[in-house]
Parts: C-alpha cells; structure tokens; sequence
C-alpha cells in the first residue's frame, strides 16, 4: 500500500509537485517564442483604419470632381446648386441611385436614368455627404406591410399626383410626378423622406411606411380585368385612344357603307355621263 503511493505521487520517479513546476516553466518558454517570431506586427485598429481612410479619400475625390462644382467644395452650396449640408444620406444615396445626379449641366431637370457611379462609389459618396452636418440616415424597409392600410395612405396622400396606378402624372407648373413601376422599396421610402422635386416631405410612421410600399408593389403585379391597362394612365389615355382609334373607325366605315349605298345609282340628271 504504501509503494502504491508512493507511485501515485510521482512519475518515472519525479514528484508531481516538480512535475508541474516543468510544465509551467515549458508554457512560459514556448509563448515567448511565438511572440518572438511574430515581431512587431500593425495594431488592429490602425489596419482597420486604412481602408476607411482610402475610401474616405476616394469619396472626397469623387466629390470634388463631379459634385463640388454646384454644391460647393464643403457643401455649402453655389450659385448653381443647392447646399448639402443636413440633407443626410437618404437624399444622396435617392438621387445618386436613381441617376437623377450628377446633372450633365446646371439647370438640367434631374430624371431617373441608370446610375453614373458604381456601387461602391454610390457608397462613398453617401457616407462623405452624410457627413456634412447630419440629416436622416438611409431607411429601413420591413416586407409584409398592411396592404389595406397602404391603400388608404396611397390614396389619400399619393394618388392624386403619382395616379390610382402609380404611373405617373403631371402636377401643373410643368412639373410631373413620375411613375413607380422602377422604384425600389428603399428609394419609395427614401422620397417619402426627402420630398424630391415638388414632392412633400411625409413623416410616416414605420408601419405606415411599410403599408404603402407594400401597396405600390402590390399595383405593379395586379391584374388589368379591363383588357390592356395602356400604361395605366387612366381616364385621359383611355379617352385619347377612345376618340382617336375609335373616331377614325367610325369615319372609316361611315365612309364604306355610303360608297356601298350609292352603287348602281344613276347620276344627277338621270343620264349616265357615258352616253351623253
């Protein structure tokens, strides 16, 4: 018993107590090794600080380039562009994805085209003029809105200018409300935001929000019952072709039924002009 023990104390004849003292002792050895051959590596947040300060330079040359000249080197504004300073990223990233801007030239009316930048430059330039002074932040959309309640919304609020369809409309003073069926839910809740053009500001609540974005995607993929929706203009197209194609007809067939009727009929006088 008492050399079973003595065995349990110790291993290969070397006490446990020294033991341990041998496997510290190797700990310690073996990690300042490995931070030897490591060196002297970059601190974490200076690696992740490079790239922000690239992009962040690659931002303000974008800027600089095609946007300082109207807006002013700071945002401040110019005599050919208004200021930037509060309008946040939800009205950057709206008009730079939508192509509304750069314009080719002051005083341009800005419309939707394809985007000028690339995504990753559309990104820069938003965080760079976000950083001028504030203003909201790109929105959040949530999917599953109530579309009852979007129908409400849009109709007391959006259908008197973007029409009952969203098609589009025009709003007098030679402006024109543009249609929806390009819009993506984010850029819907980014004009809700920032009133592009002559469109008001709307300070919704989220599920409100989320309800008439749910409606305007819920008019793109409806059903037309009627036959051709004819881009869903409405009344004013539906009447435009109504007298046009259907006038047109009208004077068409007026016109064979009275060739038709007067056949074999003799001339005024009686004396087909053959025999006189």
């Amino acid at each position: 018993m008492e050399r079973w023990t003595a065995k349990a104390r110790s291993v290969g004849g070397v006490p446990w107590q020294m033991l341990g003292g041998y496997l510290v002792l190797i700990a310690v050895i073996a990690g300042i090794l490995l931070l030897a051959g490591a060196g002297p590596g970059p601190a974490p947040q200076a690696m992740a600080a490079e790239p922000d300060g690239a992009v962040r330079e690659r931002a303000a040359s974008l800027y600089l380039q095609n946007c300082a000249s109207c807006h002013g080197p700071q945002g401040e504004g110019a005599p050919a562009g208004p200021p930037l300073i509060g309008v946040g990223e939800a009205s950057a990233d709206f008009y730079l994805r939508t192509g509304r801007m750069p314009l080719g030239a002051p005083g341009q009316r800005p419309e939707r085209q394809e985007p000028y930048f690339s995504e990753e430059d559309i990104a820069a330039l938003v965080a760079y003029v976000g950083a001028f002074d504030g203003g909201p932040g790109i929105p959040q959309v949530f999917a599953g809105g109530d579309l009852h309640r979007g129908w409400e919304l849009y109709t007391a609020n959006c259908a008197a200018c973007h029409a009952a369809t969203g098609a589009g409309n025009a709003v007098g003073g030679g402006f024109a409300a543009v249609g929806l069926q390009d819009a993506t839910p984010v850029e819907i809740a980014e004009a809700m935001i920032i009133g592009p053009g002559v469109m008001p500001r709307f300070g919704f609540e989220q599920d409100d929000q989320d309800a008439i974005i749910a409606y305007v995607e819920f008019l793109r993929e409806s059903p037309s019952p009627g036959g051709t929706p004819l881009g869903g203009f409405g009344p004013v197209g539906e009447g435009f072709v109504a007298v046009v194609v259907g006038l047109t007809l009208m004077v068409l067939v007026a016109r064979w039924v009275g060739r038709r009727s007067h056949e074999g009929e003799p001339l005024a006088g009686g004396v087909p002009e053959d025999r006189e």
